[in-house]
């Protein structure tokens, strides 16, 4: 969910959609881990984009009732479809801004956003909002990735720099790809108390070979899927860009090893 003039800047290809579902998918043990809803309490799911986390959600939390919300129509159209096919019948779906929400104030006994501050000009702001529409003493959680925290062997420069790039065009889209990092100021300042934040790792070697493969369709293809924006903004030329996806891949071979962190924020309304 964004506001229009900032593009998601990997797309909705199908490519993407099929991405965020293995994605949910493979990291739904690690990042879902402890988010559990008490049954009739009613939950914000903000940014649902296709569905991929809403699955996961309503089945881990059976008898809560979900309200699930996007900007984008093509999106909301896939997750209900998505919803339909598994069979889920405790989420409800609306189109919405994340700027503009049409809820009354303490609508919601719980909210939770995953992978959307990193997209927004005003992650603050957001966040504001959202606390007006929360019931006191009810809780937020919010999950993102943090681009600078991959770390790999063997490390190369090229491979840092298409990583870069993908930080440079959404810093140039109005969103910032560090966010992972700064989730406890950013929810303390948006007022939220007893603010705690649990970092998940991934981690992958040939002793991993699961890992290797979330490694290679997760993070390295979200890379990739910006090629074209790259190129063609000066932030890469085709040659090193294809020498540092190779590098990227490089990892995930026999000697190699690779390392990426997710934050996960859960914050209170105040009584």
């Amino acid at each position: 969910m964004r506001d229009n003039s900032h593009p998601y800047v990997h797309g909705h290809s199908d490519r993407e959609s099929e991405r965020l579902q293995y994605q949910a998918s493979k990291l739904a043990r690690l990042l879902h881990n402890g988010t559990r809803y008490p049954p009739k309490s009613g939950v914000l799911e903000v940014a649902c984009g296709v569905g991929a986390q809403t699955v996961i959600l309503a089945q881990n939390s059976p008898g809560a009732e979900f309200m699930s919300v996007d900007i984008s129509p093509e999106s909301l159209t896939k997750a209900k479809d998505r919803i339909l096919q598994v069979g889920i019948p405790n989420v409800t779906f609306c189109q919405a801004d994340i700027y503009d929400l049409p809820f009354a104030s303490e609508t919601f006994d719980h909210i939770f956003v995953c992978f959307l501050l990193e997209h927004i000009p005003d992650p603050i702001l957001a966040l504001i909002n959202l606390k007006g529409i929360l019931r006191p003493k009810g809780t937020i959680t919010v999950i993102e990735g943090d681009h600078g925290s991959a770390l790999f062997y063997p490390d190369n420069p090229d491979a840092h720099r298409v990583i870069d790039c993908l930080v440079q065009l959404q810093r140039q889209t109005g969103g910032n790809a560090l966010i992972g990092r700064e989730l406890w100021h950013l929810l303390t300042d948006a007022g939220f108390m007893d603010v705690t934040v649990s970092p998940r790792q991934v981690y992958a070697d040939q002793s991993h070979p699961e890992s290797i493969e979330a490694v290679k369709n997760i993070f390295i293809a979200m890379v990739e899927g910006v090629r074209e924006p790259a190129i063609k903004r000066g932030l890469a030329d085709k040659e090193t860009w294809e020498k540092g996806i190779r590098d990227l891949y490089r990892t995930t071979e026999q000697d190699g090893s690779f390392c990426y962190t997710f934050f996960k924020a859960v914050g209170i309304k105040r009584g």
